[in-house]
């Protein structure tokens, strides 16, 4: 049966119905509004071809250079100066420098053995290459802390490593009562007290803080839109006008200490925020003012739109002939969610521009941190592959000694080597990762290598395509800690709460043989109790086991940790009620597999 929906229609007033809400002096004076505040203000910050930009500065080149950055024989970025020669990311090295006889290829740092950084080398293969992004994350972070340092109180989350969403809201009410003193209270003639309408705003001169989209009558194609719109400046456009300024003031403060231009969006939500960023690259900004949001989307083709390509805007596609948002605007809600579930409420309102997604602030503390290497040449041989284990164990040691400089204290508790062959399930050994004092490549790799002789074990040959080494658990420790116990009083063995083991037997989470990996110097172990949190208690050591080597000392604090362990999870299993044996993870009873429904289904991967 072919769909009544099909063909295209025009957009209407109610599919816009929240463009122009009344502003009161209670939702200019409350804090905790949320993404329904009417004021609320939102910005995508995008770095422009950022790798390349940041070769450019690397080696103090003029921006008009045209310059690629290359990764094997693919091109990763491509400077603003290269694009105008035709260059693009799907070109082949050979055909770029053929468009631009002076374009200028660097190809981004590699790790190889024996050197502890990564560097600039020639001849770059990867038989025995791996790839360094250390530079741009570095880059990348300096510039977020610069957005921080002039937002404190801005909210401020990094979509990747050259994009950033910043939430302004609270930052440009603080400047909107400033500049407009008179709005901080309703004035004692209001008809409705806190809960009337503010006053007519003040007029607002785009010219200086980017491009602003004004609204429009007419569509891209010169038609003419039945959509009404009203051209008057709202609070929301003061608002909007506030961030502009605060954002123009932090890319020109990038520009000039960084060398970096960068980008942005500006409008009521992040998708709007993001959908606008690229309007007018490179070194811009464009302002998207609630009035003009309807004629901005209705002429878009909607596959190219964020999550609405791919299998599920070719199911939207096909269900209703359609190619724009406009064309999709004229399919109801009961319609929509009929054919696509309860979820398609998503789409249906991101077609109207309306996006509840908050700006959540990642946390600097990282949980994990991996170095791996898919293999074009197997490791054939076991002996083989220590030469990867310390290309590995480089990248681990510049990027933790890198997160130290700004969290001092942070410290894994376990270092986990992956090896797999092909797309077959990787196999892991693990261990807790000692401390101290400073952490090499010798130390990483040498951890690393005992794990990868147990990985391996006896075996003659292997066939191994992909090398994974990681550490995990990474913890900050308390202010004035002192000793480095308190790296391990937590999370080291983790108390079974349904009376199974947290590992199976063959991954243990601690280890007495595993532990034994890089034991530090006396100098750098204070240890010899640990802190129970199932029982809150300070286990410690008897006098007599105290003495002896580092090693032997931090090997019988191992045992004792697990024999602890042990302890706890008889006295579980004793006082459980129904006195059954903990089934294990390997048990042949399998759960139901729950098949996606609605719109779920086309984000699963085959």
């Amino acid at each position: 049966m072919n769909s009544p929906w099909k063909g295209k229609a025009k957009a209407t007033n109610q599919d816009y119905d929240d463009l122009g809400p009344i502003i009161t002096y209670r939702h200019l004076l409350s804090n905790n509004l949320g993404v329904r505040d009417p004021l609320r203000v939102v910005a995508l910050c995008d770095s422009d071809a950022f790798y390349a930009a940041c070769e450019r500065v690397r080696l103090e080149l003029d921006p008009s250079v045209p310059i690629v950055v290359q990764q094997w024989e693919s091109l990763i970025a491509v400077s603003y100066p290269a694009r105008e020669f035709g260059i693009s990311r799907m070109d082949k090295i050979k055909d770029a420098k053929k468009k631009c006889p002076n374009l200028l290829a660097v190809h981004v740092a590699t790790y190889k053995e024996g050197e502890k950084e990564p560097g600039y080398w020639e001849n770059v293969d990867t038989r025995t290459h791996k790839v360094s992004l250390d530079l741009y994350r570095r880059e990348s972070n300096k510039i977020i802390a610069m957005f921080k340092e002039a937002l404190p109180t801005g909210e401020i989350e990094k979509a990747s490593i050259d994009e950033a969403f910043i939430d302004f809201t609270r930052p440009v009410r603080e400047k909107l009562l400033e500049k407009y003193p008179y709005l901080a209270e309703a004035p004692t003639d209001a008809p409705d007290g806190i809960d009337s309408p503010l006053p007519p705003p003040p007029p607002i001169k785009w010219d200086d803080l980017g491009t602003a989209l004004l609204p429009e009558r007419t569509d891209d194609a010169g038609e003419k839109s039945n959509i009404e719109v009203d051209g008057s400046a709202t609070w929301h456009d003061v608002a909007l006008s506030i961030a502009a300024e605060l954002m123009q003031n932090i890319r020109e403060d990038i520009h000039s200490k960084l060398g970096y231009t960068t980008s942005a969006g500006i409008a009521r939500n992040k998708f709007l925020a993001k959908l606008c960023a690229s309007y007018k690259k490179p070194n811009s900004q464009t302002i998207l003012r609630n009035q003009a949001i309807p004629n901005y989307l209705h002429p878009l083709p909607f596959q190219k739109i964020r999550f609405l390509g791919g299998k599920l805007g070719d199911a939207l596609a096909k269900e209703y002939d359609v190619s724009t948002v406009g064309d999709l605007l004229a399919v109801s809600l009961d319609e929509m969610q009929s054919k696509f579930g309860e979820n398609a409420l998503w789409v249906y309102e991101l077609l109207r521009g309306i996006d509840r997604t908050e700006v959540k602030e990642k946390s600097a503390l990282f949980k994990s941190m991996l170095a791996s290497k898919n293999l074009p040449k197997p490791i054939t041989q076991p002996s083989d592959g220590h030469q990867w284990i310390r290309v590995l164990a480089a990248e681990l040691a510049l990027r933790l000694n890198d997160a130290r400089v700004s969290i001092p204290t942070l410290w894994p508790k376990t270092i986990v080597l992956h090896a797999r062959k092909g797309y077959e399930t990787s196999r892991s050994k693990q261990a807790t990762f000692p401390f101290v004092r400073n952490v090499t490549v010798d130390v990483i790799a040498t951890a690393a290598d005992k794990l990868w002789k147990e990985l391996t074990g006896d075996t003659k040959t292997v066939n191994i395509t992909s090398v994974q080494l990681a550490f995990t658990g990474l913890e900050k420790a308390e202010m004035g800690q002192k000793s480095i116990e308190g790296f391990f009083t937590t999370q080291d063995i983790q108390p079974p709460t349904s009376l199974k083991r947290s590992r199976e037997e063959d991954e243990p989470l601690v280890s007495p043989e595993n532990t034994e990996l890089v034991l530090p110097r006396s100098s750098d172990v204070e240890a010899v109790s640990f802190k129970c949190t199932r029982c809150c208690k300070t286990i410690a050591l008897q006098e007599g086991q105290t003495t002896g080597s580092p090693n032997e000392v931090a090997q019988r604090l191992v045992t004792l940790r697990s024999e602890h362990s042990d302890f706890h999870f008889a006295q579980d299993l004793a006082n459980s009620n129904d006195g059954l044996v903990p089934v294990p993870r390997s048990s042949s009873s399998k759960r139901k597999k729950v098949e996606p429904k609605g719109i779920a289904k086309f984000f699963v991967k085959k």
